[in-house]
């Protein structure tokens, strides 16, 4: 799994047929400390996160295990949105 904050969303009138319905956000990679780490990806998002939420999220074969993405050509879903991080 992956940290990630949402920075913006994807736009795509043309596309596979299952990814239809599905919302595409771009998502930057952040350390436990919010702080980004250079890496921005497009994952399909699962449980209504928006701009600036901090997200978790999964690649390869489990993003295509959740109930919105199954069949769908992905390669990550946003699976979660943090509400907290606990660092000791």
């Amino acid at each position: 799994m992956m940290l990630g904050k949402v920075m913006g969303s994807v736009v795509a009138t043309i596309k596979d047929k299952n990814l239809m319905g599905l919302k595409l956000l771009i998502v930057a990679s952040v350390n436990a400390n919010g702080k980004a780490t250079g890496e921005q990806i497009v994952a399909a998002d699962t449980v209504g996160a928006g701009p600036g939420d901090r997200v978790l999220v999964v690649t390869g074969s489990s993003a295509r295990l959740t109930a919105g993405t199954v069949e769908s050509a992905v390669d990550a879903a946003i699976v979660a949105i943090v509400d907290r991080l606990d660092i000791e």
